[in-house]
C-alpha cells in the first residue's frame, strides 16, 4: 500500500496505558472511580471553570444542558445549521423546536442574523422578572440559543451574549470542537470556549483534540448547575445506598476507564495545540501562493487550538475529495445543512445563505498532532494545482 495520511487521528504519547491499567488493576472501570473525579477537577482548573461534570459524549452534554434550561416542547431553541447534526438533535430529544441560523465568514452562527431574528419575527413579552422572547408566526417561546465554535473557531461572543441578555435567551456554547480555544482581547480576554455563556459542552471523541475514546463534558455557570447535572447524568440517584430517585435521569456518565485516558490526554492538551498552531502555520507558509485553495484563517483577538484545517475550493468538492484520496490523503467535506436534513425540512431556517455558500466549497485537510513535516508537504503539494489527476 501506498502513502496515507489520515485525516485527524489520536495521538497516545503520554500516560494514557499507566492510567487505564491501573484503573483496571483497581477493578473501577464503570461508572465511578477517582479517575473521574481527577478528569473533572483538572477540568475545572484548566477552564478556570465553575465546575465540570464528566458524561458519555458531547451529545450527551448538549441535552443535559438543555434540560437544564428548562427546554420543552412550547420551546423554540436557535441553532447553527452549519454544524454536526449532533448539536440540533438534543432540541429534538426534548420535543422543541429548532430555528436555524445562518454564519458569518468564521462559519460559526451570524450574531447579525439572530438579531434581526429577535427584533423583526419575535417580540418581547414580561414574565415576572423575567423577559421571554416570543415567536410571531408560532407563539411559541424562544428559550434558548445553541452557538458552535467550528473547527476550533471562537463565534462572536460579545454580539451574541448582549443579545442573549437582552433578550433572555439561555446560551448553549458546544465547545466540542474548540477545547483550549480562548479570547485574547475585549471583554472576554482570557475565557475559555464553553465558560462564556450559561453552559458549555465539550466532547472527547477519538477525533477531538483529546480524546476518552467516546466521552464528553459540561460546565455551567454556577456550581450548583454543575452539581446538578452531574446528578442528573447518573440516572438521579438521591441516596448512596438505597435506590431513591426523585428525578427522571439518565445513563450519561463517563466511564473510569474513559476518564483515564482523559486525565493523560488532558496533560498533553498544551503541546497538542502547540502543534495544532505551528501545522497550521506551516501549511499557511505552503500555500500562501495557491489560488485554487485557500487555507481559511481563524478570528483575530482569539488562541484557538484550530482543531481542524478548512480550505476554500472553487471545484467540485466530491471530486476534489476523490482526487485527494487517490493519492493517499484523507479529507472530508463539512457537513450537510441541517435544515436540509429529512427530519429538519419542516423547520424555520432565517435567511439561510454564507453557510449554502461555504457548504458548497469547504474542505478540511489532515490536522492530526502526529503529522510530520513531510506528511504537511505532501498534503500542500497535492494541492498546488486544486483538482489532482492521476
Amino acid at each position: 500500500m501506498g502513502k496515507f495520511i489520515p485525516l485527524s487521528i489520536p495521538n497516545f504519547e503520554g500516560n494514557e496505558r499507566k492510567y487505564v491499567d491501573q484503573a483496571v488493576d483497581e477493578g473501577w472501570v464503570s461508572t465511578g472511580g477517582a479517575f473521574i473525579n481527577t478528569l473533572e477537577a483538572n477540568m475545572t482548573e484548566f477552564l478556570e471553570a465553575n465546575g465540570v461534570a464528566a458524561c458519555q459524549s458531547g451529545t450527551a452534554a448538549l441535552h443535559l444542558s438543555l434540560i437544564e434550561c428548562g427546554i420543552t416542547p412550547d420551546d423554540m431553541v436557535i441553532v447553527p445549521t452549519l454544524t454536526f447534526i449532533a448539536a440540533v438533535n438534543p432540541v429534538r430529544y426534548q420535543f422543541a423546536e429548532p430555528v436555524f441560523m445562518d454564519c458569518d465568514d468564521s462559519l460559526c452562527l451570524d450574531p447579525v442574523k439572530l438579531k434581526r431574528f429577535c427584533e423583526e419575527e419575535c417580540h418581547i413579552e414580561e414574565d415576572g422578572n423575567r423577559v421571554k422572547l416570543i415567536h410571531n408566526g408560532t407563539r411559541k417561546h424562544v428559550k434558548a440559543l445553541v452557538v458552535v465554535h467550528v473547527f476550533g473557531n471562537m463565534a462572536d461572543m460579545e454580539a451574541i451574549m448582549d443579545i442573549a441578555d437582552k433578550y433572555g435567551l439561555y446560551v448553549i456554547e458546544d465547545a466540542t470542537e474548540a477545547l483550549g480555544t480562548y479570547y485574547t482581547e475585549g471583554k472576554y480576554a482570557g475565557k475559555y470556549a464553553g465558560t462564556i455563556g450559561h453552559f458549555g459542552a465539550y466532547s472527547f471523541n477519538g477525533n477531538k483534540i483529546i480524546t476518552t475514546g467516546g466521552g464528553g463534558a459540561v460546565t455551567a455557570s454556577s456550581k450548583e448547575k454543575v452539581d446538578h447535572i452531574r446528578y442528573l447524568s447518573t440516572q438521579a440517584k438521591d441516596d448512596p445506598h438505597y435506590y431513591i430517585h426523585n428525578e427522571v435521569g439518565y445513563n450519561y456518565r463517563m466511564t473510569n476507564v474513559q476518564a483515564a485516558i482523559g486525565v493523560a490526554q488532558l496533560e498533553e492538551l498544551d503541546e497538542f495545540i502547540l502543534r495544532k498552531n505551528s501545522n497550521y502555520e506551516y501549511y499557511k507558509e505552503l500555500l500562501k501562493d495557491n489560488e485554487n485553495c485557500i487555507l481559511l484563517p481563524f478570528r483575530d483577538g482569539v488562541s484557538s487550538n484550530k482543531w481542524f484545517y478548512s480550505i476554500f475550493v472553487n471545484e467540485n468538492v466530491k471530486e476534489f475529495i476523490t482526487s485527494l484520496e487517490d493519492k493517499g490523503v484523507q479529507s472530508r467535506a463539512i457537513w450537510g445543512l441541517i435544515h436540509e436534513q429529512v427530519p429538519y425540512r419542516n423547520c424555520i431556517a432565517y435567511q439561510i445563505e454564507k453557510a449554502k455558500y461555504y457548504s458548497e466549497h469547504i474542505v478540511n485537510i489532515p490536522c492530526s498532532t502526529n503529522l510530520s513535516k513531510e506528511d504537511i508537504e505532501y498534503v500542500s503539494e497535492c494541492l498546488k494545482l486544486g483538482r489532482i489527476y492521476a
